[in-house]
């Protein structure tokens, strides 16, 4: 039960098995359920060391405007605001973007350490390219948060311990389907939901391009694991999908609860002189559940995209479909088409660099045509 494999696309050794990399029948079973995406790769090159693509020296006036609407900020929706003057709001709000963003630059070097993985245990050779391709764009996705951290802050903030923690389980984990499932669905989708929020509220042109040019890579990263959704999760016994589909869940609700919660960002509240705990009961005052089902009515809500993700790949069933449906209305997702948010942004990326490099792009559409 350990790897459930059940498509041989996804058959995986172990870490210390180079053996088996070198069968001289492994070579030539190559599989081709991933070409069209490693195919397209050529359709959404950018590089964040180029001017050309995106300008790490573009200015943003930090102390006196708010990289993103105050409305979206969380904290001056509590008690926390009240004890604010306007230059502080504007202070928190920025550093809350320093906080999300640093959260990013860790998750993106968890997927390119897990994508790294990969390459050591996926037998098939499609797999194993697919694999390469994405440690190579989530390395550049590194450089660019840290670039543009660098630019606006300095440094990151140290990674929070719900997601340090879920980050580490997964890239060390000696299941392929936890893999697949935590970072290409769940970590994945949380980014996507990311990523598109800030390019449609930033007010920062320079945090907008580069949401835009991750977004292009992304959106493929998440079809590797919707290829192995559908050809695994039909196949499951009871006892796997049960394994799967609780894991799942359990996540979901540890990052609900905990990932924005005040006690991960210790070190933001100490720069104004508040007592995380305090800002915790702030929060609990202030954020019933229905205060929260309603924020995740916004189609980029990062937990609605994470709740699409997982009951289109048949991760939800009616047996886990009340911890979600408690926030979302699962019909309603149910309803929507396959397309994820952030799509629409990704083929504007596309057909933007394809103009850039000079239109030697493989198709006039390439996130359509890796389908």
């Amino acid at each position: 039960m350990a790897n459930i494999t059940k498509d041989i696309a996804y058959d995986a050794v172990a870490p210390d098995d180079f053996a088996s990399m070198m069968d001289v029948d492994r070579y030539n079973a190559r599989s081709t359920a991933f070409d069209k995406i490693i195919s397209a790769t050529h359709d959404h090159f950018w590089d964040p060391l180029d001017k050309k693509y995106i300008d790490f020296s573009t200015p943003f006036d930090m102390e006196n405007e708010y990289m993103m609407p105050a409305w979206l900020n969380l904290d001056l929706q509590t008690e926390i605001g009240n004890k604010l003057n306007e230059k502080q709001k504007i202070k928190l709000v920025n550093k809350s973007v320093h906080w999300g963003l640093s959260s990013i630059l860790h998750g993106e070097q968890g997927a390119l350490s897990l994508s790294a993985s990969l390459c050591h245990v996926l037998r098939d050779p499609g797999a194993q390219e697919y694999a390469a391709n994405q440690t190579r764009e989530e390395a550049r996705h590194v450089t660019g948060f840290a670039m543009y951290i660098k630019a606006r802050w300095g440094k990151p903030l140290p990674v929070g311990p719900a997601l340090g923690n879920l980050l580490t389980e997964m890239v060390l984990s000696p299941f392929v389907w936890k893999k697949l499932v935590g970072m290409q669905m769940l970590v994945e989708g949380l980014a996507m939901g990311a990523f598109a929020t800030n390019y449609q509220y930033t007010n920062d042109p320079l945090l907008k391009r580069l949401c835009q040019l991750v977004m292009t890579d992304e959106a493929f990263h998440h079809k590797f694991g919707k290829i192995w959704a559908d050809r695994t999760i039909p196949h499951l016994s009871e006892a796997e999908r049960n394994l799967i589909e609780d894991w799942a869940a359990q996540v979901f609700t540890g990052l609900l609860f905990n990932l924005g919660s005040p006690e991960q960002k210790k070190p933001i509240y100490a720069e104004f002189g508040i007592e995380w705990e305090w800002a915790q009961a702030a929060f609990r005052e202030a954020f019933t559940d229905a205060r929260v089902r309603e924020r995740l009515k916004d189609s980029t809500n990062i937990f609605r995209v994470l709740i699409k993700t997982l009951l289109k790949a048949g991760i939800i069933t009616d047996r886990t479909r009340g911890t979600y449906a408690a926030f979302v209305d699962m019909a309603e997702l149910h309803k929507e088409g396959d397309r994820m948010v952030g799509d629409d942004i990704a083929e504007e990326g596309i057909k933007y660099l394809m103009q850039l490099n000079g239109g030697q792009g493989r198709t006039p559409m390439g996130l359509a045509a890796a389908e």
